[in-house]
């Protein structure tokens, strides 16, 4: 039985250039994103109580985890490993095609990067594949709710104009998703969370800045390649201020960071209990709780 490939959604060497072009090119603020991940980065390293022999910051924003990890004291080699040749990583590495020996890595972390690749579940294996027993995953990737009044005003504002919809969202994950995707690739102790949060922008054309800046703007092969007119970012404009806008006049943007983590099974992690071992049943928890009266 042949495997059948992952559709390519991806332009990954357009997304290493675009990545590029905006370290080259900076703008105050534009990586607030990167910021809020890697500020729970440290958060979620901040409890783990053992040491890393050897750590890989892998994806197209590789640097700043490596920068949080160094900083937490808890590995002893910390590599990173990116898309794109120019950025001064110490492997340049394409996510879908992973270069590390089973069991050669203890943590693997990764920052808004996963979103962008075409098969996620082949990558989250190969990561599994690349730890050692114990080893650690760490990871955060854009959820379904990021953008979602940009992508409204301009879906609208397109079929509005043209009578049409050009492929411009990428496809998001879930958490409960992400987490079923952790235990298919054979992760131990999977969890995954959300966080969503508003950023607001005096017009529509200051977020379309940021995310230029980011490197973040439609990566789809499928894009249409012609340039968007200038009448239709006008009119998503008025579509976005219409419906989005707070009493003040500034406009809101929605995102959300997906976060996951996940163990290489080992045989000194916690296992869930057999079904039938428990001692006690539910309904006798239940009676054994005591009543108001009894407080």
């Amino acid at each position: 039985m042949t495997e059948t490939a992952a559709p390519r959604l991806f332009d990954r060497a357009l997304l290493a250039a675009r990545r590029g072009r905006a370290r080259a090119r900076p703008r105050p603020g534009a990586d607030f994103l990167l910021a809020r991940a890697v500020d729970d980065l440290d958060d979620r390293l901040l409890p783990v109580l053992r040491r890393f022999p050897r750590a890989v910051d892998l994806g197209l924003a590789a640097g700043a985890a490596a920068v949080a990890i160094r900083r937490s004291g808890k590995a002893d080699e910390v590599l990173t490993a990116a898309l794109d040749p120019g950025a001064g990583a110490d492997l340049v590495v394409d996510e879908e095609a992973l270069p590390f020996s089973p069991e050669s890595l203890d943590l693997v972390v990764s920052m808004l990067s996963l979103q962008f690749v075409d098969d996620l579940p082949g990558t989250l294996v190969q990561i599994r594949r690349a730890l050692r027993p114990d080893g650690l995953f760490l990871a955060a990737l854009l959820g379904g709710d990021t953008l979602r009044e940009l992508r409204e005003a301009l879906a609208d504002a397109e079929i509005e104009q043209t009578g049409g919809l050009g492929p411009r969202v990428i496809p998001f994950v879930g958490v409960r998703d992400l987490g079923g995707l952790l235990q298919r690739a054979g992760f131990a102790l999977p969890v995954t969370d959300s966080d969503r949060f508003t950023v607001r922008y005096a017009s529509m054309f200051d977020l379309v800045a940021d995310l230029r800046a980011m490197g973040a703007t439609n990566p789809l092969v499928d894009r249409t390649r012609r340039p968007t007119s200038r009448r239709l970012f006008l009119r998503a404009a008025e579509i976005y201020a219409e419906r989005f806008a707070d009493a003040d006049g500034r406009l809101r943007a929605t995102f959300e960071i997906v976060s996951a983590s996940g163990w290489a099974p080992h045989e000194s992690q916690q296992k869930p209990a057999k079904p039938g071992s428990a001692t006690m049943s539910l309904a006798a928890a239940l009676n054994a709780r005591p009543r108001p009266d009894d407080v």
